[in-house]
C-alpha cells in the first residue's frame, strides 16, 4: 500500500482546478500549433544569446490542459519522492490509521496541486527515468487555459506572448540539457534531501518544538522556505540551501534570457514582465500564507534575487563571468552568495 493515494489525488486535483471558459474557446486551437513552432524558434534564441546548446535533441512543446499538467507533475512527485514513500509506507503500513492517512495526503496533495494548476503558465518537466515511456519525458508544458486567460484579460498580443513564454522555459531546458553535468546535479541534491528526511514522529515533535521557539522569538519561520525547511535536519538544510542558490540562478537566469533573446522580436516584453510581476505578488491574505506554507513565496523571492545576482555579477566582469557558474558544481552560487553577490565574485573570479 503506498503512503499516498495518488488516485485520489489526481481526482481532487481535478476538482479542486478552477474552470476557465477559455479552454472550450476555439482559441485553444491555435496554441499547439503556435507553440510547436514557436518553442523551435525560442530554442535557436536562447543558444545564441547564452551559448547553452541542447545536448538532447530539439525540445518538445506540449500544450496540455490544467488536468494534464496536474497528471504530469502526480507522476513526477511519484518518481522524486519514491524513496520517502517507500520508508514511510514501511513504517506505517501495519497500522490501523495507515488507508486513512494515506487518503489524507493524497487529498492534501490533490488541493495543493488543482490550485496551482489555476497558476502554472509553462513548465520544463527535466526528469529522465530510463524504465519509463520516453515520449513522456523532456517535455517543455504550457498550460493552455491559464495562457489563454492571460492573453484576453490583458489583450496581449497572442504570438508574440507565447514566444516570450517560450523563451523562459527553454532557457531552462538549455540549462539542464545544455550544461553536461546539471541534470545530475540538480537530482542529487534532491535524492539527498528526500532520502534524508526522518519519519521518526520524534523528530517531528522536534520541530514543532523549535518552530514554537522561533515564533516566540519574534520569528516567521516561513519565510525561509516554506515547511520544508521548518521540519528538516540541519544536514538537510544545507543542501536545502545549495538547492535554494540553484534555483535562484536558474530563475534569474531564466528571466534575464526571456528579456534578451526577445528584444528584438517582442516589443511587449517589458509590459509581460510587469503583468507577471504583479501576479506573482497578488493574492489574498490566505492565498499568500498557502504560498508561504508551501514555499512558493520564497520560489517567487528567486527570480528577484536571481536577476539582481546576474546584474551585479556581469557588472563586474561581463558575461564571462557568469559563465564561471556553468563550468562546475563548485562554482554555483550558495544562498547566501545570491543574496551577497560580492561574496560570489570573490570567490570565483578570483580563480577564473
Amino acid at each position: 500500500m503506498a503512503a499516498v493515494d495518488w488516485e485520489l489525488a489526481q481526482r481532487v486535483a481535478s476538482r479542486t482546478a478552477p474552470h476557465d471558459p477559455f479552454a472550450d474557446s476555439y482559441h485553444y486551437d491555435s496554441l499547439g500549433p503556435d507553440f510547436e513552432e514557436l518553442t523551435a524558434i525560442a530554442e535557436a534564441q536562447v543558444a545564441e544569446a547564452t551559448g547553452l546548446h541542447s545536448l538532447a535533441g530539439p525540445a518538445r512543446a506540449r500544450v496540455t490542459d490544467r488536468a494534464g499538467w496536474v497528471s504530469a507533475n502526480i507522476a513526477s512527485f511519484q518518481r522524486l519522492l519514491r524513496p520517502l514513500t517507500d520508508r514511510l509506507d514501511e513504517r506505517v503500513s501495519a497500522t490501523p490509521f495507515a488507508p486513512v492517512a494515506r487518503r489524507i495526503a493524497g487529498a492534501e496533495v490533490g488541493v495543493l496541486l488543482g490550485w496551482m494548476s489555476g497558476r502554472v503558465l509553462g513548465q520544463y518537466d527535466l526528469l529522465i527515468i530510463e524504465d519509463e515511456d520516453p515520449d513522456e519525458q523532456d517535455i517543455v508544458y504550457y498550460v493552455g487555459p491559464n495562457v489563454l486567460s492571460l492573453e484576453k484579460r490583458f489583450a496581449f498580443p497572442p504570438r508574440e506572448f507565447r514566444l516570450w513564454l517560450a523563451l523562459h522555459e527553454v532557457t531552462h531546458r538549455a540549462q539542464f540539457t545544455g550544461i553536461p553535468w546539471m541534470r545530475e546535479h540538480f537530482l542529487g541534491l534532491v535524492e539527498s534531501t528526500v532520502s534524508a528526511v526522518d519519519t521518526d514522529p520524534k523528530q517531528l515533535m522536534d520541530s514543532i518544538s523549535h518552530l514554537a521557539a522561533n515564533i516566540r522569538k519574534g520569528e516567521n519561520p516561513l519565510d525561509d522556505g516554506g515547511i520544508a525547511v521548518i521540519f528538516s535536519t540541519p544536514e538537510q538544510r544545507v543542501v536545502l540551501e545549495q538547492v535554494s542558490g540553484l534555483m535562484s540562478l536558474l530563475e534569474g537566469h531564466g528571466d534575464v534570457t526571456m528579456d534578451r533573446a526577445g528584444a528584438d522580436r517582442i516589443p511587449n516584453a517589458a509590459r509581460f514582465g510587469q503583468v507577471l510581476r504583479q501576479r506573482r505578488q497578488q493574492g489574498n491574505v490566505a492565498i499568500k500564507f498557502v504560498q508561504k506554507l508551501i514555499g512558493l513565496e520564497a520560489k517567487l523571492k528567486q527570480y528577484e534575487q536571481g536577476e539582481r545576482f546576474i546584474e551585479q555579477v556581469e557588472g563586474a566582469g561581463g558575461p564571462e563571468l557568469l559563465d564561471q557558474a556553468w563550468v562546475r558544481p563548485e562554482n554555483l552560487p550558495t544562498i547566501g552568495e545570491i543574496r551577497n553577490p560580492g561574496s560570489w565574485i570573490a570567490r570565483v573570479g578570483a580563480a577564473a
